[in-house]
């Protein structure tokens, strides 16, 4: 009996013992995360995949289906403008086109579709024989669902418009193409991302990181810095110190001019002089009084001059418009009508006959 006794006491004490166990290694884990878990934790960037060789084969079909199916619909980050309208933008070794001073222009005449640093949503993806296109937002060119490529015909033959009351959309969107010097070679969809880093950003977090790595390393460092650098364009400033509280504007002999004033006294009181799209002047005033005034150039842009935009599209024009001018007639010998000119009668309209009033 008393062996009995002992024995149930034993298991009874290694039951408990068992019990507490998984409680003591519960807490020990709850208190000290692993290394694993914090290190999945962090956010990680991602390492550039390896080169395309140069003796790649052409894409299978497999992959054309895995890289559309990644891409579409995924957004990313614009490094540079696309503009509006039907040229995009061509990706060729690294380097856009059109770029420089090719590109301002067409922003200026048909307006950005979207501007460095901006959210932009990958819509539609075409693997062809050397380049891939991509749509972003929509597209230069609007697209017919499948439903609007069917016709029906009636009795009579006509074809009867299923939607009547659609109407196309005005497009907003742009495009890139990435092209390739004989065909499009197998890939990865990394190492597709890292040759569209040029124009599409994959690895930005948010909007204000894609722009800061738009802009020069000077003018991202004084951004950081919240500080704001004379030859600097409003956008910069509204990066740097965020949106002016009180905004005057003024005119200085023939300069019309915009104040930006940020803070209040007792505390450092910035005037930032905008006229244009460009930071002429910085007056700061400090606490104690002091006032410094800053109006030398700190960095160079790359300036966009509309009206010389203008004036070079009107010269490009083709000189084809019709014209009464005979041949070899000059602008100038052209005669000109006056009072005295007297004017052609108008010959007198058809008027039709009745049936049987003809001559006879």
């Amino acid at each position: 009996m008393e062996r009995l006794h002992g024995a149930s006491f034993l298991l009874v004490s290694l039951l408990l013992s068992t019990a507490t166990l998984p409680g003591q290694s519960t807490q020990s884990v709850t208190h000290q995360p692993s290394a694993e878990t914090q290190s999945s934790a962090a956010p990680q960037a991602q390492t550039p995949a390896p080169p395309i060789p140069a003796n790649a084969r052409r894409m299978s079909k497999q992959t054309r289906y895995e890289i559309i199916r990644d891409f579409e619909t995924q957004v990313v980050y614009a490094r540079t403008a696309f503009p509006m309208g039907s040229k995009g933008l061509q990706l060729r070794n690294g380097t856009t086109t059109p770029n420089g001073q090719e590109l301002q222009q067409l922003l200026v005449l048909w307006g950005p579709a979207i501007r460095p640093g901006d959210p932009a949503q990958i819509s539609f993806v075409r693997i062809k024989d050397n380049y891939i296109h991509f749509d972003i937002n929509g597209g230069a060119t609007p697209r017919k669902k499948w439903y609007q490529h069917v016709v029906m015909v009636g009795n009579s033959g006509i074809p009867v418009q299923l939607s009547p009351t659609e109407q196309q959309q005005n497009p907003h969107g742009s495009y890139l193409e990435i092209y390739f010097d004989k065909y499009v070679p197998e890939m990865s969809a990394q190492q597709l991302r890292d040759l569209l880093l040029p124009a599409l950003d994959f690895n930005a977090r948010n909007k204000e990181q894609a722009y800061l790595d738009t802009v020069p390393p000077k003018v991202k460092e004084a951004i950081l810095a919240h500080h704001v650098l004379v030859g600097m364009n409003s956008e910069m400033v509204l990066h740097a110190k965020g949106k002016p509280p009180k905004k005057v504007r003024e005119k200085e002999g023939d300069t019309e001019y915009e104040e930006w004033i940020y803070g209040d006294p007792p505390q450092d009181v910035d005037f930032v002089r905008i006229v244009g799209d460009e930071v002429v002047r910085v007056e700061t005033m400090k606490t104690g009084g002091e006032k410094i005034v800053r109006t030398e150039k700190e960095v160079i842009l790359e300036k966009r001059d509309k009206e010389a935009e203008a004036k070079k599209e009107e010269q490009d024009r083709s000189p084809t418009a019709p014209s009464l001018r005979r041949p070899g007639e000059d602008q100038e010998n052209v005669p000109k009508p006056t009072d005295a000119t007297p004017q052609m009668p108008l010959p007198p309209p058809d008027i039709p006959q009745p049936p049987g009033s003809g001559p006879g």
